[in-house]
């Protein structure tokens, strides 16, 4: 069945790349609502974002919606993560500003926070887009694609010249709460040599070493070192998740990205529905609704991190 929050969940933080206070509220909304984000500062024309992939633009480092009266918001992913891997289908998101707050980098305080306000089931079922044959897109080296498969599955290769990064390779299945067990306290990352770069260009203003890896060649610098080994691609992937929620509904299939960014992971999703033929929806039972992301998380299975 579709999920929705048990009740509203707030954030406050400062945005990662405008570096200004933002508040974020988490409603409740009723079945077929989709996720929906609200500009409440925004007092003339349109405030209203729907999180499809087709209201997405490029944007450096980040996924922005932007709608037909020019409002938008920015570094939506991972709040758009923590709702994809606790099945959540349902929610209207008021921001107070154009950016989500960045809070630790991570999507672990989003998840701690709708588990222990508690889900609601609602009355009908969850409508899965199902791939039904291979779709790849390709810049320069960098790749990303959909394939079938039975399960959610995600496969994500990552190749840094920095030693503290490396190369790195990581496949999960997504059913149930892997997300919350694997991905959802990993952080953004960055190189220290970048830094200046990104904040003379406006970027990053609100970054620091509490709310980002930050690597300098093969050291760490931010306190406390690595939540994981591999924490560099497990944030990719969580990246990746919320990128590809943007479809408007679970995915059953394979993704694989090498390399792969936000823009491309949205190239992909618009050149999968360029296809009638690479996909269905199909209504969830039982049986497939355990199978999708979130089904049967609890607060429990939330890692615990410094």
């Amino acid at each position: 069945m579709q999920t929705t929050i048990a009740q509203k969940c707030i954030f406050k933080g400062v945005g990662l790349h405008s570096g200004k206070p933002a508040t974020l509220a988490v409603h409740p909304a009723p079945v077929d609502h989709g996720i929906v984000f609200r500009r409440v500062d925004v007092k003339l024309g349109d405030n209203i974002l729907p999180a499809l992939w087709h209201g997405a633009e490029h944007s450096q480092l980040c996924t922005k919606l932007v709608n037909g009266s020019g409002a938008s918001v920015s570094t939506i992913e991972h709040v758009m993560a923590a709702l994809a891997g606790c099945g959540i289908h349902n929610a209207m998101i008021d921001v107070d500003g154009p950016e989500v707050p960045i809070l630790d980098g991570s999507a672990i305080e989003f998840v701690r926070t709708f588990l222990s306000s508690g889900l609601r089931q609602q009355t009908v079922p969850v409508q899965v887009l199902k791939i039904l044959k291979p779709v790849r897109v390709e810049r320069g080296d960098a790749w990303a694609e959909f394939r079938p498969s039975d399960t959610p599955m995600m496969t994500f290769h990552i190749d840094f010249s920095d030693a503290a990064i490396g190369v790195q390779k990581k496949s999960l299945n997504l059913s149930n709460g892997s997300f919350v067990r694997e991905l959802c306290a990993s952080r953004t990352f960055c190189r220290f040599s970048e830094v200046d770069y990104m904040r003379k260009n406006g970027l990053a203003l609100g970054g620091t070493f509490e709310n980002a890896v930050v690597v300098d060649g093969d050291q760490i610098l931010s306190p406390g070192g690595l939540r994981h080994s591999d924490e560099a691609v497990r944030h990719k992937m969580l990246d990746a998740l919320g990128d590809i929620y943007l479809a408007g509904a679970p995915i059953l299939g394979h993704y694989h990205g090498y390399k792969a960014g936000h823009t491309l992971t949205n190239v992909l999703l618009r050149a999968l529905f360029a296809d009638e033929t690479a996909f269905s929806y199909v209504t969830s039972d039982a049986t497939l609704a355990a199978r999708l992301p979130g089904a049967g998380v609890h607060f429990d299975e939330i890692v615990s991190v410094a």
